[in-house]
């Protein structure tokens, strides 16, 4: 049934009861848009949003008392109201694993993206799930929701609603969003309507003019912050200004018996829940050719994706106006495009901050999503995969040129603390293999987990193949790839990637009573049992990876890493530069072992 003005005028003030008795009881919050745009998530919940079928994320996260406050008058089953912001209790910022919530945010401008990739999701699966998206000033000011807009845009995302809550006011003042965000809008696209938000009948007249626009939809609604409350209209009334008695009168003017009643209606026919379909990615059959020649891994990668692909693997691709380079684009890739939206490979534009947001909407909407880019730039998207790992989203991330072995393009291009710093992202799995077997690793590691995010690092310069030993025990993360023959090891050199080779090269240099361990993924290394660990860290540790050094000193007694950025100049020069030789390293470690 749809609600009437004079009903929804009584359902939103239940939820500004609600919400701000929330607020109260734990002390702390943001009352300003629970004041101001309550009319307008009342709306959306009441009248338009199909529970099992349409999505609604809440971008300017800081509302979550609002939106927790209609998901429990919903029928939602997100515990009490009561446990706000209090240890276990519900969190201070939407997150996935609260019944009804989409996507984790708090972040701004991140919703818009996850909004951008769920309803791309639902195009994809042809379905006719709708997305409606709420924002503030601050969201439309983040950088990835201008290209998370214009992706929007190009793509024709019908299904998809974005509502302003235009106040114009954040933290500092007066919000500082474009001169007209409504022309800003029109040029990427989008159907633009402006609306008082507090209007009933104009919302609900909005919400239903997007359904038949054909592209997507953008509500400027005006609204005033903290309406209602002493600090009305000022930044002031963005947090938790209000004095505890002000706030109590508030509660009290706003409890309406009828608004619970009308919210008992929506909860009793709201019985149908949305259901994830994580298709099922097989592996046994997809394998990669051992290679003799010197080859990148990025090559490599290709090919076992172009196999995986051609398995009929339901993986959706894509990169950053990069994927002949990064050889994420097999072909077996088919451009997902409008109006079809037929495929499994997306051109995100140069826009790898909206590409990992829109990924993780793919993702929380149950599809695979792979995305890739250089390694350099996975700068521009880390709050995306940030929040993948915390939200425990399967995403996967093709990062090549790895290293100072981008040589002439110079020290803009060449990785230095990027490596280390994604391995220190909790629950994001990295991986940096050095040859076909651990490319293969890394891939089947990556896809078999569904609950965190994988990064999968690959060198764009070609390079030996080492091969991997019969017995390796490549999955503990860290093996030994090339071992000593004395019956006592003096030194080991652990590896990754392109540099395995130039430790190989060291021990068959030095002596017989050197080994080398390659280690594609520290994480999974760090789990194994110390017994394992003691005898593949045997003697004298040495670390060699061209990143920065300082991580590595959690297992090697040396390590050869680099702390400074790059310079411009053919690869295996800057190599040499930085101290990556044969003779130049085993001649200190020879001076280590005297």
């Amino acid at each position: 049934m749809r609600f009437d003005a004079k009903q929804l005028k009584e359902m939103s003030r239940s939820v500004r009861a609600h919400a701000l008795d929330s607020l109260r009881g734990a002390g702390s919050g943001h009352v300003g848009i629970v004041l101001g745009a309550a009319d307008i998530i009342t709306t959306v919940y009441a009248n338009f949003l199909r529970r099992g079928r349409d999505k609604f994320v809440l971008s300017a996260g800081h509302g979550s008392a609002l939106l927790y406050a209609v998901l429990k008058l919903a029928g939602y089953k997100i515990g009490d109201l009561g446990t706000f912001r209090k240890f276990g209790g519900l969190p201070g910022h939407p997150e996935l694993g609260v019944d009804g919530v989409s996507a984790t945010t708090g972040p701004l401008g991140q919703g818009i993206g996850n909004a951008v990739g769920m309803a791309l999701a639902e195009k994809i699966r042809g379905t006719d799930g709708v997305v409606y998206c709420l924002c503030s000033d601050g969201d439309l000011m983040e950088g990835v929701s201008s290209e998370s807009v214009t992706f929007a845009g190009r793509y024709q995302l019908d299904n998809l609603v974005l509502i302003w809550d235009d106040n114009g006011v954040s933290i500092d003042g007066a919000a500082l969003t474009d001169v007209s965000m409504s022309e800003r809008m029109r040029a990427a696209g989008w159907n633009v309507i402006s609306i008082p938000g507090n209007d009933f009948n104009k919302i609900n007249r909005a919400l239903q003019k997007a359904s038949g626009a054909g592209v997507p939809t953008f509500i400027a609604a005006n609204t005033v912050i903290g309406e209602g409350s002493s600090l009305s209209g000022t930044s002031a009334a963005h947090g938790f200004a209000l004095s505890d008695s002000e706030l109590m009168l508030l509660v009290e003017k706003n409890i309406s018996p009828e608004g619970d009643d009308l919210w008992v209606t929506v909860a009793n026919e709201a019985n149908a829940k949305y259901s994830l379909n994580i298709p099922d990615i097989k592996l046994t059959d997809v394998k990669i050719p051992k290679y003799d020649k010197d080859i990148s891994t990025r090559e490599l990668s290709g090919i076992y994706l172009q196999s995986l692909i051609e398995s009929g693997a339901g993986l959706i691709g894509g990169s950053a106006d990069l994927g002949s380079s990064t050889n994420v684009k097999t072909k077996y890739s088919i451009d997902i495009l409008p109006p079809k939206f037929k495929g499994n490979y997306i051109n995100y534009g140069v826009r790898e901050h909206a590409m990992g947001a829109i990924m993780n909407g793919l993702a929380a909407s149950g599809l695979r999503p792979y995305g890739s880019t250089f390694l350099a730039f996975s700068d521009y998207m880390r709050p995306a995969i940030r929040l993948a790992a915390l939200s425990g989203l399967p995403v996967i991330y093709i990062f090549t040129h790895d290293s100072i072995a981008v040589g002439t393009d110079g020290p803009t291009h060449q990785p230095i603390e990027q490596l280390p710093s994604l391995r220190l992202i909790p629950n994001l799995n990295v991986y940096r293999p050095c040859n076909s077997d651990e490319v293969a690793y890394a891939w089947q590691s990556a896809i078999a987990n569904t609950v965190y995010p994988s990064a999968i690092v690959l060198s764009r310069q070609k390079f030996k193949q080492i091969a991997t030993p019969k017995d390796a025990k490549i999955n503990r993360g860290g093996y030994i790839i090339y071992p000593a023959t004395a019956k006592r090891v003096r030194v080991t050199i652990i590896a990754t990637g392109a540099e395995v080779p130039l430790a190989v090269s060291i021990a068959q240099k030095i002596g017989n009573a050197v080994q080398v361990v390659s280690m594609p993924s520290v994480a999974d290394f760090r789990h194994q049992d110390d017994k394992y660990k003691n005898k593949i860290l045997a003697g004298f540790v040495v670390a060699i990876e061209a990143a920065a050094s300082s991580p590595w000193f959690e297992f090697a007694d040396a390590v050869v890493g680099i702390d400074s950025f790059g310079v411009s100049g053919p690869g295996d020069e800057v190599y040499k530069y930085f101290g990556f030789d044969t003779d130049v390293i085993v001649r200190d470690i020879l001076k280590k072992l005297k």
